[in-house]
């Protein structure tokens, strides 16, 4: 975890257009409701490489990152460190995994993202944030 900080940071630095990321979920879901904003967790695991390349390819400088910071309130949370999040909401064993909630009722505004890709980030800004009538999904929903 760690070794991710220092990237973020190092990548922080260096770049200039970033995801604003919230380590801590109660406090993230407390500002989303406050501000009425989407909540999007990104669900990371240790030693994953895959989690470390979405972070610098999709996260870093793209098109649509202003986009989400204005509407969206952005979490990290990785099982391996982080204590406080609903683990039965968030259970995933693929990584990284990209949940977008309703703040308002913590329901999933869409399926989880499995790896998301530049293309599933594009879609989602554009269903989201140009229409806002994307049908919720339930979590018993198939």
């Amino acid at each position: 975890m760690k070794k991710i900080m220092l990237l973020l940071i190092s990548f922080t630095v260096l770049y200039a257009n970033h995801i604003k990321w919230q380590w801590h979920y109660e406090k993230a879901l407390q500002e989303a409701q406050k501000n009425h904003k989407v909540l999007m967790v990104l669900l990371i695991k240790n030693n994953c490489s895959q989690c470390k390349k979405l972070m610098i390819k999709l996260f870093m400088n793209q098109k649509y990152i202003d986009t989400l910071n204005q509407n969206v309130i952005a979490i990290i949370v990785n099982p391996d460190t982080t204590q406080n999040f609903p683990r039965e909401m968030y259970w995933s064993t693929n990584y990284p995994t990209l949940f977008f909630v309703n703040s308002a009722d913590e329901t999933f505004l869409q399926a989880p993202l499995y790896n998301p890709t530049q293309q599933d980030i594009d879609k989602t800004c554009s269903n989201f944030f140009n229409n806002f009538s994307v049908p919720k999904l339930s979590l018993t929903q198939e």
